[in-house]
């Protein structure tokens, strides 16, 4: 009979800090940037397009715990990190990869890091209305983001992508978010209404910025080390996932891009060009109407049918 999904994350948080106190750590890859703060294990913000396959810690490289069963895991989980659609295929539905939108295999600062993240479920989260676990979260990403199927949660796949998140976490603060986390935001007094967004404007930023990398057709441009995921059409994350929000997209898009110079557009161009990104066609998620049930749909996702007043103030 599986276990709850509520432990699965306590269990992995524990197994890794028991088997890696069972022998000393192998030397691990560091950041080399001179900007790499000691006391933040991630690589830095400022990084650039040549860093895009630099990592603080490699698990191919050393660094895993001593039980060979959970170290299998924790490598199988940073390659389906990297490459999603090679690892984890029969989840998968368009062509983009984990490292798309968590950087730097997540272990860039400002670039939806998850290093110690594990260490802060079961946590309470507004669009699924109750308590959710780590591995609840991967399932939401592969079905939304990855417009997929949510591994079952005894699969491989995703018992991987867990322990490799939690390897991630060890060492840090259990039941408290790290620092890094949620610095990806537009401060809410810089946030635009989204109707008063000039998607044109959008364009303009996207023509001149984004348009390199990202290509015309927003597919993604062949670059040889990388190839950007698509930001739009049947092959880019479905209408249910957190980039469609224009806000989280805006906030994701202000810090981390663009890749030569990151950090370098200003809050009003960021969401402009994630308004214009998230008034492309995409797919539909089939589950929108069950999300949020017990608060109001925000403002700035936008394709989620307005609800009554009523149903948006049920709960």
């Amino acid at each position: 009979m599986p276990r709850s999904p509520a432990f699965l994350a306590a269990g992995w948080l524990l197994a890794l800090a028991a088997c890696s106190s069972s022998r000393p750590r192998a030397p691990e890859q560091r950041a080399t940037r001179a900007d790499s703060a000691a006391s933040v294990p991630l690589v830095p913000a400022t990084a650039t397009l040549n860093d895009v396959g630099t990592v603080v810690r490699d698990p191919e490289r050393g660094g895993l715990p001593a039980d060979s069963m959970v170290a299998a895991r924790v490598v199988q989980g940073y390659r389906i990190f990297r490459q999603t659609g090679r690892y984890a295929a029969r989840y998968v539905g368009n062509g983009l990869t984990c490292g798309n939108c968590h950087l730097n295999a997540g272990q860039r600062d400002r670039g939806m890091p998850l290093v110690g993240v594990a260490a802060v479920f079961p946590e309470y989260r507004a669009r699924s209305g109750r308590l959710i676990s780590l591995e609840d979260r991967i399932r939401d990403c592969f079905e939304r983001s990855m417009n997929g199927t949510a591994p079952p949660y005894d699969s491989p796949q995703l018992l991987a992508v867990a322990a490799y998140v939690a390897w991630l976490s060890d060492g840090q603060a259990v039941g408290r978010s790290p620092e890094w986390r949620g610095r990806n935001v537009i401060p809410k007094t810089a946030q635009v209404p989204v109707a008063q967004l000039d998607t044109a404007a959008g364009r303009g930023v996207y023509n001149r910025v984004c348009v390199g990398c990202h290509g015309t057709d927003g597919q993604g441009v062949d670059m040889g080390t990388v190839r950007p995921g698509p930001l739009w059409g049947p092959r880019s994350w479905n209408d249910g996932a957190g980039m469609a929000r224009v806000y989280t997209a805006a906030g994701f898009i202000r810090h981390a891009m663009p890749l030569s110079a990151p950090g370098s557009l200003t809050d009003r161009e960021a969401q402009e060009v994630a308004a214009y990104i998230n008034a492309q066609p995409r797919p539909a998620f089939a589950h929108k109407a069950e999300d949020y049930p017990s608060s109001a749909i925000p403002p700035d996702a936008v394709y989620y049918p307005k609800r009554p007043a009523a149903a948006a103030a049920k709960g």
